[in-house]
């Protein structure tokens, strides 16, 4: 099972005492997330203001450093359109790309995205497909790119647990429909994380949980940090064995 720490997202760097923006923060956090259990390490790179980017000269130091102090261990980037709203530059920087992460996630429903994951299967680097919706999910099928993806990112944007899960069985029948269908991971965020946690594990599907995705333990207490996070996570697994 694929357990990714998920570090910051496109969280604002004072949304949590311990969100991790600069690359020693993130270099310092994947150790302990994976000292915790984590399998693989997701990440939003930032720039020295603490604003994400795509730009070379921001990625590449941020996976030189995590490959020598985390080595062995998967790190996955962002292709978000939150990094770089312009789908052009964003295009460009990852074109532009020295340093190659191990696996991007590309949101489906965003303009532009399917050139992106086009070009990221081009540059040899794995595409985990986020789809948010139904509609995004049958861009997946219609553009023929699933047997090239890596893994399916399914994302329920729902702010309740019932709507989140409706929608993620929506999406999965529309999966279980692809020639090809990749593996999946589920997750939720904020009031859903937990709970799209524990429905992923029910299916067996690969999980993730950080920072990115809430700020809170299962009990609604604040996290003290992505590793504690990941702890929390891994008991669940536990128990669910």
């Amino acid at each position: 099972m694929r357990i990714v720490a998920c570090l910051n997202g496109d969280r604002r760097p004072t949304a949590h005492p311990a969100l991790p923006v600069s690359a020693d923060q993130l270099v310092s956090d994947a150790r302990a997330a994976v000292a915790a259990g984590a399998t693989e390490i997701h990440i939003h790179p930032r720039d020295a203001h603490g604003a994400e980017s795509l730009e070379p000269q921001v990625l590449t130091p941020v996976l030189e450093q995590l490959r020598t102090e985390v080595p062995g261990v998967p790190i996955s980037v962002t292709t978000a359109l939150s990094a770089e709203p312009d789908p052009w530059r964003r295009y460009d920087m990852i074109q532009r790309w020295g340093a190659l992460p191990d696996s991007a996630t590309v949101n489906l429903h965003e303009p532009g995205s399917v050139e992106v994951a086009r070009l990221l299967i081009d540059r040899r680097v794995p595409v985990e497909a986020g789809v948010w919706t139904v509609e995004s999910t049958r861009i997946l099928a219609a553009t023929e790119l699933a047997p090239y993806v890596y893994a399916v990112l399914i994302e329920p944007t729902q702010p309740t647990r019932e709507d989140a899960l409706n929608n993620a069985a929506a999406i999965n029948e529309v999966l279980d429909q692809c020639d090809a269908a990749p593996p999946r991971m589920l997750h939720g965020s904020d009031d859903t994380a937990w709970p799209l946690l524990d429905a992923a594990l029910a299916d067996g599907h690969d999980i993730r949980m950080g920072l990115e995705d809430t700020l809170r333990g299962p009990d609604g207490t604040d996290a003290a940090d992505n590793a504690a996070l990941i702890a929390m996570a891994l008991s669940r697994v536990s128990a669910s064995a």
